[in-house]
């Protein structure tokens, strides 16, 4: 059996046991990587992939592809690879990492679980250091060594049981773990700490694939991500797994408790902060679009047995975002949940961003709250806005203007319906002209 028909067997038999597993890694790319020397997630453009050294693949008994595979697809369903940029000590992070997901993971699918580190140390160090010694001789070559390390030495991973004089928590969330490995840094008195990171990068210098999988060496292909390139890959991977959590549940099978929360709030939206619907049709009155649809319910009087027509109103919501210095970025979320919001009482709506100047106009769609980009972030004026309303005013109902209210009253005023909205953080601004609200 070569190594495609060996994965794609796990694959299968993962299907079996754990569906929701299964579906995750048959929607991720998967590739090959000879050199690599263990199994990691790795960056594909904005988006994860799962990459698998076939030496190291072929080392692992069948029990242990499974594992391998399940710890892979965890670590990606937690969020451990976009997380580490915020903490400091990335070895102390991978550590921290691995003692959490392995709590997931059945024993049996783990390397070496009946075997404590210093067993494990007692029993595979001499082989480490053998290797070392023949290639240091010239006995073998770098990647005869590389093989060897592979083969002859289990990829152990991190285990809870490992740190008991720590006496961490079981399944307690991976920032805690890394504050406790930070705590036992610092006291210097951990001899399970020790040992984990003399493991790290061992054998025979310090680069990846030396036959511990807790080195994570793909993981820093993200690093150097932007803030918004670590949204980007967020929310696809948020998309792929409430695509599974929605196929899993409706083939009548259940949801990993350790994932059911998270995937329970990725499900629930947010109420608005504002009864939109209520206070637009009082709001905005007349209409600027009217519509006919053809409704059966409604027979046409003179046409028999033709449906009638149903003429509808459609209301056109001109927004202003106010985009200067002084909005934070918890502020513009809260704008744009707003809008969304708006949109949804069937509402069309044209965004209009602005700091001291328009920087951006156009409609908003179903969707775009994953994709906004912000203009702007200079000085406020909202002049631009308010002459920008005045002059297309017979194309929309009303202004809306989300803001902070952190600047003068514009002159001329809105010659239309003004509405402001100030942020739930920002002080009440009563000299704006129009009706002024604050959300809660």
């Amino acid at each position: 059996m070569d190594n495609n028909e060996s994965l794609a067997k796990a694959a299968k038999e993962l299907m079996f046991k754990e569906p929701f597993y299964g579906l995750f890694l048959i929607m991720l790319n998967k590739q090959w990587h000879p050199g690599l020397g263990t199994a990691g997630v790795s960056k594909n453009g904005l988006n994860f992939q799962l990459s698998i050294d076939p030496e190291f693949w072929g080392s692992l008994t069948e029990e242990w592809k499974q594992g391998i595979l399940k710890h892979e697809l965890l670590h990606i369903a937690f969020f451990h690879l976009t997380m580490r940029k915020s903490y400091p000590d990335h070895k102390l992070w991978n550590i921290a990492a691995d003692i959490e997901i392995n709590q997931y993971i059945d024993g049996d699918n783990l390397p070496c679980t009946d075997m404590t580190r210093e067993e494990f140390n007692e029993v595979y160090n001499p082989v480490s250091e053998g290797i070392t010694k023949d290639y240091e001789d010239g006995k073998i070559t770098r990647d005869e060594a590389k093989k060897l390390f592979m083969t002859e030495i289990p990829p152990r991973g991190q285990y809870l049981q490992d740190f008991p004089e720590l006496e961490m928590k079981e399944k307690a969330g991976t920032d805690y773990y890394y504050k406790k490995l930070v705590e036992a840094q610092q006291a210097g008195d951990c001899q399970g700490l020790k040992a984990c990171l003399a493991s790290m990068g061992g054998g025979m210098d310090p680069e990846p694939g030396q036959g511990n999988p807790s080195d994570h060496p793909t993981w820093n292909e993200f690093d150097n991500l932007s803030e918004a390139e670590q949204k980007m890959i967020q929310k696809q991977a948020d998309h792929i797994l409430s695509e599974i959590a929605n196929q899993v549940q409706k083939s009548r099978g259940t949801i990993p408790s350790e994932l059911r929360a998270y995937l329970e709030g990725l499900s629930h939206e947010e109420p608005p902060k504002f009864d939109w619907r209520g206070y637009l049709r009082m709001f905005t009155g007349g209409s600027i679009k009217t519509y006919t649809k053809k409704t059966r319910r409604k027979l046409s009087r003179r046409f028999y047995g033709q449906p009638g027509l149903r003429i509808k109103q459609k209301k056109h919501i001109l927004v202003g975002v106010d985009t200067s210095g002084s909005v934070n970025n918890d502020e513009l979320a809260e704008f744009f949940h707003e809008i969304y919001h708006m949109h949804k009482t069937g509402a069309d709506v044209t965004v209009i961003q602005c700091d001291a100047a328009i920087s951006h106009v156009g409609p908003f769609k179903k969707g775009d709250n994953d994709k906004i980009v912000i203009h702007g972030r200079g000085g406020t004026d909202f002049q631009p806005v308010v002459d920008y309303y005045n002059e297309h005013q017979r194309n929309f109902s009303c202004l809306v203007y989300l803001t902070d209210g952190e600047a003068p009253a514009p002159e001329p005023r809105p010659k239309g319906r003004c509405l402001w909205v100030l942020s739930s953080v920002s002080n009440m601004n009563e000299d704006l002209p129009g009706t002024v609200i604050k959300l809660n």
